[in-house]
């Protein structure tokens, strides 16, 4: 692991020394004379919202706190914007009355920077940030990447390898004695036994590793709050839904300290690690069962990890309606912190955009939303959506910029806003924070797949009205939607296709067919290529008829579990016969969690029938080539013009190759092992961070 940079993109000066583009008003102001509290915030629980999160003893003395209550770190940079999960769960935790603190991206050789506001009084909360830390560091073919975007002057290098296990050994030097809470996406997909694909083994629960108390997976904002009102009042923090914990087994392998409450709640027992070890299959059972955990919502899992046991309490239920807006009503200013002496790229890229809804039906096998952010959908409002949309706009007129241009309306997939499930039920309680979970009597792994279900209600044309309604106010030049759209959804409702095309496409419209061989497809629980080509004639149609020259941009996967070098030569083919040339396709990557990440692992798919895996960094590489023929021009180990250098290539040690298993290779093909020589794969596309961007 290198060792912790210095932080040269930041500065600690006094509390807000410049407002920057949010408050113009403040120019020429010495430092004592600004603001430290939000403007029209008020004293909700005996706390007003702060303007900026504080990161320093001086910014924290300035609010009138003399501790904080809690204190978060990140491995991103600060922005003061939702998509940013700490972020957002700070603000949520103050708007109920807990002083929270935050510390972005501290220097990991010692616990100083954890150190500058104090001892919290409840709890340390640990996370990674928005991505995972080793896919921020290593593309598919695990070299170094030069870049993050969460962090000023879009530097790597600003985070360690597992954030998460480094900022929990520097929480428990600072603050022996204080529990230790881990969250967000790099903790949550890895609660139980998970495949790493930098080491090419099976991991414990990361528990185990952090030595953390509690651990906190899926949106966290109700099992976060939760969390700091038991220790608040001396409680335990067992058994709260949505979180781990590890315990000791009895003699029947089942936890011996359960929480009373759970004792009359359904349970699953998870293959144990030692399972896994012996069988790969195992962990296809594994991770099957815990998607049908997050879905039902009703019943609590535990896995045994030899003399240990992981306890996962049951999902905690999504969001409601009006708790989302309540979320996104606070006060964010969608800047970085003042301190900050370089831009930070992901502030740019998602100043102008608009979270309507989270969580995901597709269920695709590759994507890890999935176990993450569920696929019940939470929407907000068109009300709160309105009203952020005047907000963005009514700031950008006060910079003397004019209205603005909405560059999203959406989320993980835009045409999911409002979607529900028809078989979903909530039980009446009198008391609505203790209002029994959704129950549902879906048992499909897909709301979309093999084909939409029936239950699952889309109302696409509320989706297209919310959005004309945005575009048509004052403070507005323009509502785009840049998330992408579900082919398969879109093509069930032709007038919102035609508006989708016709007014809210920003020239591209991003869509994810992924393949075109029917085998593939079906292992990643992704609709016919029928349904795709149906949605390009509608595309091109409603361009034309719009008088506009758009174009779609297809999102496209290599090296997937399943997915034989003849595969991809037939994608090449059907792209050629569209003269497309893909300039973007991403090459497998096996994220903890995922239904493929365990048929990589195993080289069986979800039935258990063996299939073809590209495992070795050779087999990887000539997937990708055959359909990024540019890469391969360059020759092996030639890197093209923009390609990184070889000294930069070289740059760390990197994680190891996986060793070729038990996979039925192609006719003529070697099992060569170890790292291939040759370029690295040129504009990539990440997988999901915590918001999820992927349709």
């Amino acid at each position: 692991m290198p060792s912790a940079p210095r932080q040269g993109g930041k500065k600690r000066l006094a509390p807000f020394p410049d407002l920057l583009r949010d408050a113009p008003a403040a120019a020429g102001k010495k430092p004592a004379e600004l603001p430290v509290f939000a403007p029209g915030s008020t004293e909700g629980h005996g706390l007003r919202q702060p303007l900026f999160v504080p990161m320093s003893r001086d910014e924290m003395l300035a609010l009138g706190w003399d501790q904080l209550d809690v204190l978060l770190v990140t491995g991103d940079a600060y922005v003061d914007h939702p998509s940013f999960g700490s972020v957002l769960l700070a603000r949520w935790l103050i708007h109920h009355g807990f002083r929270t603190g935050l510390v972005a991206q501290p220097r990991w050789e010692n616990p100083d920077d954890l150190l500058a506001m104090g001892r919290p009084r409840l709890f340390a909360g640990i996370s990674a940030g928005a991505l995972d830390s080793l896919l921020a560091h290593y593309t598919a073919f695990r070299k170094k990447r030069h870049d993050d975007a969460y962090t000023p002057g879009g530097k790597a290098g600003a985070r360690p390898n597992r954030a998460c296990l480094v900022y929990a050994n520097l929480a428990r030097r600072a603050f022996p004695g204080l529990p230790i809470v881990l969250g967000g996406i790099e903790a949550s997909l890895r609660r139980v036994s998970h495949y790493d694909f930098w080491t090419d083994a099976v991991r414990r629960p990361i528990l185990m590793d952090a030595k953390a108390d509690l651990l906190i997976w899926g949106m966290g904002e109700r099992a976060t709050l939760e969390c700091a009102r038991r220790l608040d009042k001396g409680q335990d923090i067992r058994g709260i839904d949505g979180t781990a914990w590890m315990d000791k087994p009895d003699a029947s392998g089942q936890p011996a300290n359960l929480p009373a409450p759970m004792a009359d709640q359904p349970w699953i027992a998870l293959p144990s690690h030692q399972d896994i070890l012996g069988d790969p299959f195992q962990l296809m059972r594994l991770t099957q069962e815990l998607e049908r955990q997050v879905h039902r919502l009703e019943a609590w899992t535990y896995q045994q990890v030899g003399d240990r046991v992981v306890v996962l309490s049951r999902p905690a239920p999504p969001l409601t309606t009006e708790e989302m807006d309540e979320l996104y009503s606070l006060p964010f200013t969608r800047a970085s912190h003042p301190s900050y002496r370089e831009p930070i790229p992901a502030e740019e890229m998602m100043r102008t955009s608009i979270t309507s809804h989270r969580g995901c039906g597709g269920g695709c096998s590759f994507c890890s939303l999935a176990l993450h952010q569920g696929r019940r959908i939470s929407s907000r409002s068109e009300r709160s959506i309105l009203d952020e949309a005047r907000s963005l706009g009514q700031k950008n007129m006060d910079r003397g910029k004019g209205p603005v241009a909405i560059s999203d309306v959406g989320g993980p997939t835009a045409n999911m806003w409002q979607g529900h499930c028809a078989l979903d039920s909530r039980a009446v309680a009198g008391d609505p924070e203790h209002a029994a979970p959704v129950r549902s009597a879906c048992r499909r792994s897909s709301c979309c797949f093999p084909t939409v279900c029936k239950s699952f209600i889309t109302p696409q044309r509320k989706h297209v009205d919310l959005l004309r309604k945005v575009a048509a106010l004052p403070e507005v030049k323009q509502a785009r939607v840049a998330s992408g759209v579900r082919a398969d959804l879109a093509l069930r409702d032709a007038e919102a296709l035609a508006a989708y095309t016709g007014e809210f496409t920003g020239g591209q419209l991003k869509v994810a067919p992924e393949h075109c061989a029917p085998s593939v497809l079906a292992l990643m629980r992704k609709p016919s290529l029928e349904v795709f080509e149906a949605f390009l004639e509608s595309f091109v149609r409603q361009s034309r008829a719009a008088g506009r020259e758009q174009y779609v941009v297809p999102y496209l996967m290599s090296a997937f579990p399943g997915c034989t070098d003849e595969d991809m030569y037939t994608l090449a083919r059907w792209l050629r016969q569209r003269h497309w040339n893909p300039r973007q396709t991403q090459c497998f990557i096996p994220t903890p969690g995922a239904i493929a990440t365990a048929m990589f692992y195993c080289g069986r798919d979800e039935t258990g029938e063996p299939i073809y895996v590209a495992r070795t960094d050779a087999q990887r590489l000539r997937q990708h080539h055959i359909l990024m023929p540019a890469m391969e021009e360059a020759g092996p180990g030639k890197p093209r013009r923009d390609a990184p250098t070889q000294q930069t290539q070289r740059r760390g040690t990197g994680p190891r190759a996986p060793q070729a298993r038990n996979n039925a290779a192609p006719q003529g093909e070697s099992r060569a092992k170890g790292r291939a020589k040759g370029p690295s794969a040129e504009g990539e596309r990440r997988f999901p961070t915590a918001r999820g961007r992927r349709a």
